[in-house]
């Protein structure tokens, strides 16, 4: 089964990373939204953040790379190694899955995705897309109001 691009690493991840990396991204929002002064180097900081496609594809290179100088140097049974490599990218490709993926989302690696949406909800909170709430009589507060708009 092929999955969607948009929810493949989300939706292959476990629940518990899954709610510690949206928790820190509301955690962080709301903190920013007391100390609006920092969203500036929070978005330098984001727009340096590694996606966890970047590092995938970094840590394949790597052991790949390995894979074939050991298998110059030392051993042709080392050449296993980026063929394995090589599965694991087709497999992370087309199911959003792969071995190293669970162990590199509890290190707190985000997608594309996600770091947008905390991107997007401190701009909010910066005013970059005009005013947000909450209304007089509503109980939100800002920080959710933020988040909820880079969501959409």
């Amino acid at each position: 089964m092929v999955a969607s691009s948009a929810e493949r690493v989300a939706g292959r991840t476990g629940q518990n990373a899954n709610r510690r990396i949206e928790a820190r991204i509301a955690e962080s929002v709301r903190w920013h939204a007391e100390h609006p002064d920092r969203i500036d180097r929070r978005l330098r900081e984001l727009d340096e953040e590694w996606d966890i496609e970047r590092m995938l594809e970094a840590n394949a290179a790597t052991v790949a790379f390995a894979g074939v100088a050991l298998g110059a140097t030392m051993d042709r049974r080392w050449l296993a190694l980026p063929a394995l490599v090589s599965i694991f990218l087709f497999q992370h490709s087309v199911q959003g899955w792969c071995p190293p993926l669970p162990i590199l989302r509890n290190l707190g690696f985000r997608t594309a995705r996600e770091i947008d949406t905390e991107r997007y909800a401190l701009k909010a909170l910066r005013g970059d897309f005009g005013p947000i709430g909450p209304g007089p009589r509503n109980r939100d507060t800002r920080a959710s109001h933020a988040l909820q708009a880079a969501r959409l």
